[in-house]
């Protein structure tokens, strides 16, 4: 099925921008001055909508989140809502627009949950009694149900070796106050940024929980062994549906089987709605309270699509069987008649809508961007969502809406401009789209960033990074990394190989069991493609390559089947798959995606690991690696370096402490542009820079 663009919200207007001509380039330091906008939330009546505002605090080398407001309208500036001395996350409206909830970590509290009385700016946070966890508003607004794992017992806190050793273990040590290791007797036994976990059995499930508006003695309304999440309220608040997964207590899940309950709110019976679908998840209800909406999917690696079934029970429909991308949770619109949910296509994220009765998915909104956090007022008629491009930081808009059609026919209004300064002051490079034919034909799209200062007939170096995953994807959204190499004077290609998502569900999975095959092939027609559209703008004797995660694995693998690269960096990186898969906390992406575990697919986990081409590999490396990485655990990296130092290969090992899986985008704020320094650093040294020539002696191979 082909998307159909109902209407436009106003794409953006992407400045030409004259390179060398607009401000300075940019410098790691930079990433320290922007601002994220996220996480909008449209009051009911749609006047106002409150959003949370991120900084980084430098000298403390910290993210502070703030919750913002403003007049939907714009006839007022935005202004902070809550306290600057706190951090603040995840409005939430009451019904009536007469509070809102927030989660904060306060000093004399046990709970993150506190409400705001919105009715003038201004007054003193406070909590409700009995609210442990972010609420779910009843639509009368008169009850709050939230998640809970319970309270600890006065005695299990005591006992600190219960979160350290499994109830179910055989050996007993001579001291059990004075062992402070661990002991496990199931998995999984590490998470990424968490860390060690508590032993599997000592864990507690959440459950749901109900307290009235002004507070109280929360009522338990589910229990046992398994936890119950997604609580969706009916119209008329007699049932809630919520997800339960019937495979979370196994110790190794293939994978997982969220199903979807009714529960009656009078009795706290419950009851199982069976969908057909064995991953059911993010029910919603429809305005009348007889369909629910919800995400199903047929199993890993298999379509995900938005779905109806009668809240009565009976078969349910799936309204984007014939549609190829992948939606977000299902939302309904105020009449009844239209769902909507976000999809990417491409580099962008889009808002997207199908007729419950069925028919074509529409594309909603437009543009070479990224949009995020749709919220829909109560009536219908106001969209607000974050948005963001390559010239541009996240900032906040609302449009006009427009019930069953999908829009009101208005242009967009920007409410906030927190990167205006900095944008003002730097020059932002925009990237050039282009598509080109990959392996068999298949269409892969690409962009190329000019160098800063970009003269015609001069050449300059060339910087191909990869993307994680694989399936994920590169686009239309303002990178920090990518404007700080093309500031450094490097033509900068970024692509999404087959294997990225965004592209239909193919093309996502077409990479199963071939990772470094014809997905390398196309990355390495990408830089081919580049060098012929610049007509001789590329210095091909300096090339570099970087990436992270599955961008790491390929960058080792790269470097390990061709020459033609000056230099690397490999970022969070995968180097032998046997190793991985032991200190991992991921094994199942690898059971999937190599059709088994290493005892079932011995020769997938060898010839895809860029160890057996370790002896290939000439280039100089820059190795970055978090000490706390659990998805991809540094030694990898370890082992990487010491196979390039043994040979005499130059390589540099760059570890980095307190941080995660994550660093090069959620990491601490000075260790990420350190990264980012090190990064321009290391390749100015190889490949020199837009006017300087590398310090690095050439022929090195």
């Amino acid at each position: 099925m082909g998307l159909k663009h109902a209407f436009s919200l106003g794409a953006l207007l992407i400045p030409q921008l004259l390179q060398g001509q607009q401000g300075r380039s940019w410098q790691s330091t930079d990433y320290y001055r922007l601002t994220v906008v996220s996480n909008p939330q449209l009051a009911p009546d749609g006047r106002r909508v409150a959003f949370v505002v991120t900084t980084v605090v430098e000298d403390k080398d910290r993210r502070h989140t703030e919750i913002w407001l403003s007049p939907s309208d714009g006839s007022a500036a935005p202004f902070r809502y809550t306290s600057p001395s706190t951090e603040a996350s995840s409005p939430t409206w009451s019904p009536d627009g007469s509070l809102l909830a927030f989660s904060s970590k306060r000093e004399g509290s046990d709970d993150d949950v506190w409400f705001l009385r919105t009715a003038a700016p201004g007054g003193e946070a406070f909590q409700i009694k009995g609210v442990h966890a972010l609420p779910a508003f009843s639509r009368d607004g008169k009850w709050l149900l939230y998640e809970w794992r319970g309270e600890e017992p006065d005695s299990t806190k005591k006992e600190t070796e219960r979160t350290r050793v499994s109830p179910a273990a055989i050996t007993r040590g001579a001291d059990p106050k004075r062992f402070d290791g661990r002991v496990y007797t199931s998995l999984p036994i590490v998470a990424d940024e968490r860390g060690y976990l508590a032993p599997r059995e000592t864990r507690r499930p959440s459950h749901l929980y109900l307290v009235p508006r002004d507070g109280g003695t929360p009522r338990q309304l589910t229990s046992g062994e398994l936890s119950q999440s997604a609580p969706a309220w009916s119209p008329d608040g007699r049932t809630i549906a919520f997800v339960q997964d019937s495979t979370e207590k196994s110790e190794v899940r293939e994978e997982g089987q969220p199903s979807i309950y009714l529960l009656s709110v009078a009795d706290s019976t419950i009851r199982a709605l069976p969908t057909g679908f064995p991953e059911s998840s993010d029910p919603a209800w429809s305005p009348d309270g007889k369909t629910i909406a919800f995400g199903c999917s047929k199993g890993r690696g298999l379509e995900n699509d938005a779905c109806i079934i009668p809240a009565t029970g009976g078969a349910s429909r799936n309204l984007t069987a014939d549609w190829n991308l992948d939606p977000s949770a299902p939302t309904w619109s105020a009449d009844g008649k239209t769902i909507y949910f976000n999809a990417e296509t491409s580099g962008n994220v889009h808002l997207f809508a199908v007729a419950a009765s069925g028919g074509p998915v529409r594309q909603v909104t437009t543009g070479e961007r990224q949009l995020r956090g749709f919220t829909i007022s109560a009536d219908g008629r106001s969209l607000a969502y974050t948005s963001s491009d390559i010239t541009h930081g996240t900032e906040l808009y609302v449009a006009p809406f427009g019930g069953s059609k999908g829009g009101g026919g208005g242009a967009e209004r920007r409410l906030t401009s927190f990167n205006d300064s900095l944008v003002k002051q730097v020059a932002v490079i925009p990237a050039d789209t282009f598509w080109f034919n990959g392996v068999d034909g298949l269409k892969i799209e690409g962009w190329l960033m000019k160098p800063y200062g970009y003269q015609p007939g001069k050449r300059y170096p060339l910087v191909l990074s990869i993307h994680g995953g694989p399936h994920s994807n590169y686009g239309n959204v303002l990178f920090p990394e990518f404007q700080m190499l093309a500031g450094q004077g490097y033509w900068l290609l970024f692509t999404n190989p087959r294997g990225s998502s965004g592209y239909g569900h193919d093309f996502t999975f077409s990479t199963r069991g071939r990772w470094g095959m014809e997905d390398y092939q196309d990355l390495m027609q990408a830089v081919d493609v580049a060098i012929a559209r610049t007509k001789g703008g590329v210095d091909t004797t300096r090339m570099a390559v970087l990436g992270g995660s599955y961008g790491g694995f390929m960058t080792n693998w790269v470097v390990g089947h061709t020459g033609r690269f000056r230099a690397a960096e490999t970022d969070r990186s995968i180097f032998n798959w046997y190793s991985w898969y032991g200190s991992s906390d991921a094994q199942g992406l690898t059971d999937y995606e190599f059709n088994g575990a290493p005892w079932e697919s011995d020769s997938l986990y060898r010839v895809l690991s860029p160890m057996a081409y370790a002896n290939n590999m000439r280039t100089p490396m820059l190795i970055v690696h978090s000490e706390d990485d659990k998805r991809t655990p540094i030694t990898d990296g370890e082992q990487l370096f010491m196979s390039l130092r043994k040979r005499g290969i130059p390589a540099e090992f760059v570890r980095y402490p307190r941080s995660y899986h994550g660093l090069s985008r959620t990491g601490p704020p000075w260790l990420l542009v350190d990264r980012l320094e090190r990064i321009r650093t290391w390749f100015a040294h190889w490949i020199g820079t837009g006017d300087a020539p590398p310090a690095a002696a050439a022929g090195l191979r």
